[in-house]
């Protein structure tokens, strides 16, 4: 049998929580569902589902957002007043 070695990690308590409870209901351990994880990882060579980041963030978007408030500071831009909804 391998060798077994203790790997520790910060998580946040909602999320292990919450991953504790899937897991259970799964009939695995927290150790268990790591490991899997684990090796799936080893065997495939990637994060074995998507991992991507909000489009919002993308550095497309963020330079069109610098290039408008450059606008707007330099008084070239047009602001818009936000008009508020009520709620139905």
């Amino acid at each position: 049998m391998a060798q077994t070695v203790n790997v520790n990690f910060k998580l946040d308590a909602d999320v292990k929580k919450s991953m504790e409870q899937v897991c259970s209901e799964l009939g695995l351990s927290l150790s268990a569902a790591f490991t899997i994880f684990a090796k799936k990882v080893g065997r495939e060579r990637r994060i074995p589902f998507e991992v991507s980041v909000d489009p919002f963030y993308s550095e497309s978007n963020m330079a069109y957002l610098r290039r408008g408030i450059a606008a707007l500071n330099a008084g070239k831009g047009t602001a818009h007043e936000l008009i508020e909804v009520e709620d139905e």
